[in-house]
């Protein structure tokens, strides 16, 4: 099952409401595994993005993945840029495809 990467930046009010990002996360989880995927972990980091969450597709759709994402997001304290990702067994049924 493909995998998320999610990498997130809090908005102003995200930052001014910083003590309830893990009541926020848990949110997350609960509407993720809700539609049928699994949460691996939120890591909070220095640098460009604020924290990364790891979660797996699971039985969910790409397009519940993006209606959950939109749905945190619109709640105005966090900004996502998710990537798609392949385990390397996943990924080596792909490069055997290859021409």
């Amino acid at each position: 099952m493909p995998y998320y990467i999610i990498l997130g930046k809090w908005t102003e009010q995200g930052v001014k409401n910083a003590k309830d990002s893990p009541k926020r996360a848990a949110a997350a989880k609960a509407l993720i595994e809700k539609a049928g995927g699994k949460w691996h972990g939120i890591y909070y980091t220095f640098g460009e993005y604020d924290f990364v969450v790891i979660a797996e597709q699971g039985s969910s759709s790409d397009e519940n993945v993006m209606r959950d994402l939109l749905t945190i997001a619109g709640q105005g304290s966090v900004r996502t840029k998710t990537l798609k990702a392949f385990s390397l067994s996943e990924a080596e049924k792909i490069f055997e495809k290859l021409t």
